[in-house]
């Protein structure tokens, strides 16, 4: 590292290019941990969320299942995609694990 507190007039070209390089080759840092929210829209969103029909699309989304994820207004559904698959496996999990009473 060159002494900052030396006059210009001193500098060498080397050091001046240098203290150049330097000053670019600052690194940016990036943080990509925050995760994003994926959306979809419609029942065409919701039939590729599950990899099915529209039809079951809409009978999902009339169960009740992913309520928490569904947002409509008027005729836009806008769906949490994450947290659709969230609450159909943790729903279809209890569903399946539930012990029935002899």
């Amino acid at each position: 590292m060159t002494n900052l507190n030396k006059r210009l007039i001193d500098v060498t070209v080397g050091e001046l290019l240098d203290l150049i390089e330097e000053r670019v080759n600052t690194k940016v840092v990036v943080d990509t941990t925050k995760e994003s929210k994926r959306y979809v829209y419609g029942l065409a969103g919701i039939a590729e969320i599950f990899n099915c029909s529209k039809t079951t699309a809409n009978r999902i989304k009339q169960s009740g299942k992913i309520d928490g994820a569904v947002r409509q207004i008027g005729n836009l559904i806008v769906v949490d995609a994450d947290l659709a698959i969230a609450l159909a496996g943790r729903i279809e999990k209890n569903k399946y694990t539930k012990k029935k009473k002899l």
